[in-house]
């Protein structure tokens, strides 16, 4: 502090303090008792450019401090430079230092003011108070970002909540919804006194259970109407013989989301609830979930799924984007909500695939592809085509024989996808595509290529194909595969580095002092929250997953098994799993507002339309995303 500026205590300015805290998280969300607390114990320093505000030689940090006017960055020292290297910068509203006042030790950075600044700070015993009263502060204290993105996904779930009223929450646990006892029978009790039984109990289906109380199959009113249609002469034969085998469970302790999910992936209405042993504890309905959800997610799959006509997929493609709406309502977060639109688009393109199977089978035994962000199952409303075939070569056929006949039938897929809303790829990265249309050995033979040759075009490749799903037809030979690929990838150190190379071209959109960097001279505040927000943790987790033999493609699914595998830290992965479900959660609000006002779909955003809490937490965001870069930067030394 420079001698002609003593440290001013301002009791006087008790509410002009309050009026600028209120502007700023965490201060925002606190009650007033409590802000007039922080600004009656206040002091108001000012600091010169350059000069020092806390150092590591200070002893155990005391102070709490808020930015009022101007910034302050971070030193330390870099041994590979030689030199002091800024390392963040704190701006107007924000706190520092958290971590060193919590730990009651000195900071670990040189906080230094980046021109002409003016702090509040309170003393060790004001904080004490604020953090003991006022759980708001003390939330923020203790998970600093996370409890700021909170506030932002509350504010999502509330502005759409608006148009359809409250509900409980997506993550409510099954056993909720396992307060009945299930209705249960033995294997060999007749269909007819089973159904009497689900009659008499007016339920929608009966759990066929062993000795142990364990699901071994499930009937329900769909298989009985079938059974009817079938002609069956008698419901006197034992139910095993015509109940669905294995019925798909979920433990007490996982939510309705999970069981929804499944739901409207695999098309049935009823889910068993299991304890820890694998008892059945109860039955979970689509009715119990849309009066949790008051929103038909799995009959919106299954009049998909079950679709006539190109046209009625066409129609009903308008729906996906009033049911993220209501998702986001019932307190589905972003990870949870490209989720459920890639599950419609799978259903989409599945039963796209059957309907043309039925006018025109090639008789060919293939496995449907997808890559990238479909790949991922990382979809939102806008997207493109990106997908592939694997196929099994008859006897008695050369593979270009296969690919006369397929080839065709892939285009015509292609051309329906469209009209469905899948834009066809620019860059021809489709079935379609004779080199995108191969047989197992070739596919094998194209990635031996790919990895052993790195080239630049490989490399920009690497980020789609290396994201990649069977949708469609048997999964074994996507599974060998994807094995062998990952085995190369695990003994190609080479490969590895010039992919995190690669990887390390996606800058996030932050200048040295925290400033967005837009993304040209010509859109001088837009951003692209794809390519510059979400790209650099996508591109950065899947170098360490491939390294790692990590089979899953989803970025936040890799991210928990690099953070079990101590590969990551687990406090890092949890930063770096919020940061990127923020942006992500941003990114889907602009494309509701932007489908809301008839505008067409874009990643791009101007950050001065965010209020002040939602700039900053991108802002934070993409600065997890250099972090991450770092992490990737140290391991293969570029």
């Amino acid at each position: 502090m420079t001698a002609d500026s003593p440290d001013t205590p301002l009791p006087q300015n008790t509410r002009a303090i309050m009026t600028f805290l209120r502007e700023h998280a965490p201060f925002s969300s606190m009650d007033d008792p409590h802000l007039a607390h922080f600004a009656e114990n206040a002091k108001l320093t000012f600091f010169s450019d350059g000069e020092e505000v806390l150092s590591p030689e200070g002893g155990v940090v005391k102070d709490f401090w808020v930015v009022k006017q101007g910034r302050i960055r971070g030193e330390r020292f870099s041994e590979k430079e030689n030199r002091a290297v800024t390392t963040f910068e704190i701006s107007k509203g924000e706190c520092f230092p958290l971590a060193a006042l919590i730990g009651e030790r000195p900071t670990r950075t040189l906080h230094r003011a980046s021109g002409d600044t003016f702090c509040l700070s309170i003393g060790h015993d004001a904080f004490v108070t604020l953090f003991a009263e006022s759980e708001t502060f003390r939330d923020f204290c203790l998970r600093g970002v996370s409890s700021l993105l909170d506030q932002v996904n509350q504010r999502i779930q509330s502005t759409a909540m608006a148009s359809i009223g409250s509900s409980d929450s997506l993550d409510t646990p099954l056993e909720r919804f396992a307060l009945r006892a299930p209705i249960v029978c033995s294997p060999d009790l007749p269909v007819n006194e089973a159904v009497a039984r689900m009659h008499e109990n007016n339920v929608g289906s009966i759990v066929i259970t062993d000795d142990k109380q364990q699901p071994t199959g499930i009937f329900t009113l769909r298989d009985l109407r079938m059974l009817v249609a079938e002609g069956v002469d008698s419901l006197s034969k034992p139910i095993s013989r015509v109940m669905t085998p294995d019925p798909c469970r979920l433990l007490a302790t996982e939510n309705a989301f999970d069981a929804a999910m499944l739901m409207a992936e695999h098309h049935f209405a009823h889910v068993c609830v299991v304890d820890d042993n694998n008892r059945l504890i109860g039955v979970v309905s689509e009715r119990d979930l849309f009066s949790l959800q008051r929103v038909d997610l799995v009959h919106l799959a299954r009049t998909i799924g079950t679709a006539t006509h190109l046209n009625t997929l066409v129609s009903l493609r308008a729906d996906v984007s009033r049911l993220v709406d209501t998702m986001l309502a019932h307190g589905a977060d972003s990870g949870q909500v490209v989720k459920i639109i890639t599950t419609l688009n799978d259903v989409t393109v599945r039963r796209v695939l059957e309907l043309n199977l039925k006018q025109n089978d090639p008789g060919i035994s293939f496995t449907w592809l997808t890559f990238g962000s479909e790949g991922r199952q990382e979809q939102t409303l806008l997207t493109d085509q990106d997908n592939g075939i694997l196929f099994a070569t008859p006897e008695g056929m050369t593979e270009d024989q296969v690919r006369e006949k397929l080839l065709p039938f892939a285009r015509k897929v292609n051309d329906e996808l469209a009209q469905c809303g899948f834009t066809l790829c620019k860059g021809n990265i489709m079935a379609s595509n004779p080199k995108l249309c191969l047989s197992e050995t070739e596919w094998d033979d194209w990635f031996l290529r790919f990895i052993d040759a790195s080239t630049p075009q490989n490399l920009v490749y690497s980020s789609i194909f290396l994201d990649m799903r069977a949708v469609y037809g048997p999964d074994e030979p996507l599974r060998r595969l994807f094995g062998r690929v990952l085995e190369r990838i695990a003994k190609n150190a080479l490969f590895q580095k010039m992919l995190a190379g690669n990887a390390l071209q996606r800058k996030p959109p932050l200048t040295m002092f925290r400033n967005f960097r837009y993304l040209s001279d010509d859109n001088k505040k837009v951003l692209d929250l794809k390519r510059q927000g979400l790209a650099p943790f996508v591109e950065s987790i899947r170098v360490f997953a491939l390294a790692n033999g990590i089979k899953a493609a989803n970025t936040l699914e890799r991210l928990d098994e690099l953070a079990k595998k101590g590969v990551f830290d687990s406090k890092d992965a949890g930063a770096w799993k919020e940061s990127y479900s923020l942006i992500q959660a941003i990114r889907m609000r602009a494309h509701q507002d932007m489908l809301a006002d008839n505008e067409p779909l874009t990643n791009y955003i101007d950050p001065d339309d965010l209020n002040p809490l939602d700039r900053r937490i991108l802002r934070e965001s993409f600065r997890q995303a250099q972090r991450l870069q770092q992490k990737l930067e140290l391991a293969y030394q570029l």
